[in-house]
């Protein structure tokens, strides 16, 4: 450096040639000469500007055709690497150059403008959000893997998360529903991802809808705007959205009994979030925020949409009827009648007629039954002799001491179908108590049994009586002296 200034100073104070700096400092006149008139700084390499003449204008495009194929596959873990595009080169254009420079040519086309995003700002109620997620919890004692419906409003943040067994159509739309109940109005617009259940075909501006979905639209009347394909950032806000739930809604993992019970604590979070969220660099909260956007939400429709999957179906010889390959049982006296198949996201309701006979949870496995005892209990007081072997008694996962106690039984076939009923009217829990009650003293008989049930369900009322009764007046008994004289009566 000192040296750098004694040359600029000679050159341009004193005046001095280059031949005479040279000879005064002792350093070569190509070193004086480079520096004299300030076009380099000091300690700056040039770069050589040569390039090797083995890349030629089919090897470049053989470069960048391996690089734009790695881009339309879209495989992460399977792109092309520098050494194996030289590879390549060597064995199919027979390139003789060296591997770094295909190295640096190959770094030089990866190198692109870094991605800049243009901050967006919404006003209250114009547009909202949504996506699908998913977590693990535990349901029941069991794993279970959820899937999050993520919905949220973009002008003031507030989130709602709900969990599914499936992202399905009638989930989907479920999940509108809830959402639009939770914030107290519909927005403008919805931004999505091009899920299925609501593009049949098409993606971004040329996406096109599924029918049922744009019916749902026009009924809470809101526009769609579907994002461009690998373009998360075009809905950044829900991005974010499914990761925080996972890693503070859901953290530690919850363990519930049921989807109701995960839902309240997902609903109760999101609540929570709203009430003490403030994010950076906003003047509002999310909850002051959240309070001028319900002002400018598009109202509800007095009836909702019809969300759930509807179809017919007949009643077999088993008592059930086929819904998506599972088969649901109803009561035997609606055998062979045609029926209406309603199915919602958690549960699948059989209508007859308008009138509802069944109610079940819905299953997603394929090829099982779902049977409820009490709908083939009048057929098994008729046919007692098929209880213990009865499916629907099997998998009504009954305690395993009725059974034991009917077999002590004269009858035991009868007597365990009086169990049965007992079941069905009072559950398991307390007529399984009254069994072991029963067995403790001895006692064999459903009589027994069921005096016990009715003793633990009956309700002892006391009467309640005021602390001041109402007012006695004593009796005068003075009427009756003259009845009487010294002797005795008269």
């Amino acid at each position: 450096m000192d040296q750098y200034k004694f040359i600029r100073e000679m050159y341009v104070v004193e005046g001095l040639s280059q031949r005479q700096i040279a000879k005064i400092l002792g350093i070569s006149r190509n070193t004086v000469r480079r520096y004299c008139n300030g076009e380099n700084l000091p300690g700056e390499r040039r770069k050589g500007s040569r390039k090797p003449t083995v890349i030629t204008p089919e090897v470049q495009a053989f470069i960048r055709e391996c690089l734009d194929e790695d881009e339309e596959e879209g495989v992460i873990k399977q792109k092309h690497t520098a050494k194996r595009i030289y590879d390549r080169l060597t064995e199919e254009l027979g390139f003789t150059g060296g591997e770094s420079t295909v190295r640096r040519v190959v770094r030089e086309m990866k190198e692109k403008m870094p991605k800049v995003f243009v901050p967006l700002s919404f006003s209250p109620g114009e547009a909202a959000q949504t996506d699908w997620g998913t977590a693990i919890v535990y349901m029941a004692g069991k794993k279970t893997k959820v899937n999050l419906f993520c919905m949220r409003l973009c002008s003031s943040c507030a989130p709602f998360v709900l969990a599914f067994p499936s992202q399905r159509e009638e989930a989907f739309l479920e999940g509108h529903q809830r959402a639009f109940s939770f914030f107290g109005g519909v927005p403008g617009d919805i931004i999505y991802d091009n899920l299925k259940t609501a593009v049949k075909e098409g993606w971004g501006k040329a996406a096109r809808e599924q029918e049922k979905f744009t019916k749902f639209r026009a009924h809470y009347v809101y526009d769609s705007r579907f994002c461009n394909p690998g373009e998360g950032h075009e809905k950044g806000l829900i991005e974010d959205l499914v990761g925080y739930s996972r890693r503070n809604f859901l953290v530690p993992i919850p363990r519930v009994e049921d989807w109701k019970e995960l839902n309240q604590l997902l609903l109760k979070r999101c609540m929570r979030y709203i009430d003490i969220h403030h994010i950076k660099g906003r003047d509002l909260s999310v909850k002051e925020a959240f309070e001028q956007e319900r002002q400018a939400l598009i109202p509800l429709p007095v009836k909702p949409y019809e969300a759930a999957k509807l179809a017919e179906g007949k009643v077999d010889y088993f008592s059930t009827v086929s819904f998506e390959t599972n088969h649901y049982s109803v009561p035997v006296k609606w055998a062979g009648r045609k029926v209406t198949v309603r199915a919602t996201a958690f549960e699948v309701q059989i209508h007859y007629r308008g009138e509802l006979i069944a109610t079940h949870e819905r299953c997603y496995q394929k090829h099982k039954t779902k049977y409820q005892l009490e709908h083939y209990l009048p057929l098994i007081e008729m046919r007692p002799r098929s209880v213990f072997q009865a499916r629907p008694v099997k998998d009504a996962n009954l305690p395993g001491e009725l059974e034991t106690f009917s077999r002590k039984l004269s009858n035991p076939e009868k007597s365990m179908v009086r169990l049965l009923r007992l079941v069905v009217d009072y559950g398991p829990e307390k007529v399984a108590n009254a069994v072991r009650k029963a067995e403790k003293n001895s006692q064999y008989s459903v009589d027994v049994v069921q005096f016990y049930v009715n003793e633990s369900t009956a309700v002892t009322q006391r009467l309640q009586l005021s602390n001041t009764g109402p007012a006695v007046q004593a009796v005068d008994l003075s009427a009756y002296d003259a009845l009487f004289t010294e002797g005795g009566l008269l």
